[in-house]
């Protein structure tokens, strides 16, 4: 809900909006912000959105800085059974189709919407890290997992399914991929593999190079 308008050093811009998405890959260094679109600051109203961060994997690291806006009109939908629901694709695959998102390591990020008694089956592959994140309404996952509104469950990454079945209108962002299994270092607004390259990351921003 709301709008979010994005600019950054690089040349990526643009509006989104309730269905939209923003993916930016900040690689070797960008600057950026995020703020209420003039529209939505001036007209008001509630503002809801999700921000996440995707590691890159070291080899990546320093990729060229890219902006990407992917449109509500621009994201793969698949249908679940008996009109039990839909899930929207921005990156990863199902049933054969394909989110719009460009990604560096495999990942399934996904918008599932189900209706009370909605039920969707969703495959995933042994070895991925999987996170359920139910934005509203009460879910059963696997057939014995209760989770309700604004809680995360993180799943085994034994196993190559997850069943969710809806107890009523039902908003879930579904998150997977397959681990990079590299070390993580962050301070600050940088992550990277070593405390050295955070060190570099630094002196880099401070000498004007993002």
């Amino acid at each position: 809900q709301g709008e979010v308008e994005h600019q950054d050093t690089h040349g990526g811009g643009g509006v989104i909006g309730p269905g939209d998405c923003q993916w930016m890959t900040a690689g070797r260094g960008i600057q950026h912000q995020e703020y209420h679109s003039k529209e939505f600051s001036k007209r008001g109203g509630q503002m809801e959105m999700m921000q996440l961060w995707v590691n890159l994997p070291a080899k990546d690291k320093l990729t060229t800085p890219r902006y990407q806006a992917i449109l509500d009109k621009d994201v793969t939908v698949v249908q679940m059974p008996n009109e039990g629901g839909s899930v929207r694709l921005f990156a990863g695959e199902l049933d054969g189709k394909k989110g719009p998102a460009m990604t560096f390591t495999p990942m399934n990020v996904w918008d599932v919407r189900l209706k009370p008694g909605g039920v969707a089956d969703l495959p995933q592959k042994e070895g991925w890290t999987t996170l359920v994140a139910v934005l509203g309404g009460s879910i059963t996952v696997n057939g014995d997992i209760e989770v309700g509104p604004h809680q995360l469950l993180h799943l085994s990454n034994e196993g190559t399914g997850v069943k969710i079945e809806s107890k009523d209108e039902s908003k879930i962002l579904f998150l997977a991929g397959e681990p990079i299994d590299e070390p993580v270092v962050g301070h600050g607004p940088f992550v990277m593999n070593t405390r050295d390259e955070i060190q570099t990351a630094f002196a880099e921003f401070y000498a004007g190079k993002f």
